[in-house]
């Protein structure tokens, strides 16, 4: 809280035209991020999803992405493929007070896809991952951020990873034809379920 007598106001969004130096040194440096993206219908679902294990890369000064490892959900596969809207979102848990938000249109690249190869090198997390979300950001914003608390980051969970490790490349495959073809709402999620798992 405020000392008696002092108010803290916060200052408005400040708009960028690119991700410049220090905004990609702030968005390198979180342990987290998030994910929103929502389905064309009005009674369709939202998804908002928290991103860890430093899967996100800045690509360009507009152009980011994150490779997706395998997970129960596909709700941004499906609503990337259905309208492409997506949003990130960055906050600081340490340090000055600070969120940053990129607004924009992502795609879904498959291990099928002719430009996965390429882009997956670009990420030096070394884990099988299903797909990249590649995003063309055309609204770069920061806030406050005063109203996020304060939290001491011990680690990255390793679950995620273990259980690939577990599963193997056969067993991830047969966990994304059954879990991955479609998002809550029905939406047509990853295309060839049946061959991915090469990464």
């Amino acid at each position: 809280m405020a000392p008696c007598g002092e108010v803290m106001l916060c200052v408005m969004a400040k708009l960028y035209e690119k991700l410049d130096d220090p905004l990609r040194t702030f968005i390198e440096a979180q342990h987290m991020f998030f994910v929103a993206t929502a389905p064309a219908a009005l009674d369709g679902h939202i998804n908002l999803s928290p991103k860890g294990l430093d899967s996100l890369a800045v690509l360009g000064p507009r152009e980011v992405g994150y490779l997706d490892l395998v997970g129960s959900g596909a709700e941004t596969i499906a609503h990337l493929r259905e309208n492409g809207r997506i949003t990130l979102l960055f906050c600081a848990f340490d340090g000055p007070p600070k969120i940053v938000r990129l607004h924009g249109h992502g795609a879904y690249i498959e291990p099928q896809d002719e430009r996965f190869a390429g882009m997956r090198a670009r990420f030096a997390l070394p884990t099988p991952a299903r797909g990249i979300v590649h995003m063309t950001v055309e609204r770069i914003a920061d806030s406050c951020g005063f109203g996020v608390p304060l939290y001491h980051f011990e680690g990255h969970r390793s679950q995620l990873l273990d259980s690939a490790a577990r599963k193997g490349e056969a067993g991830l495959r047969e966990y994304q034809q059954k879990n991955n073809r479609a998002s809550i709402d029905g939406l047509p999620a990853l295309r060839w379920p049946e061959s991915i798992g090469r990464s």
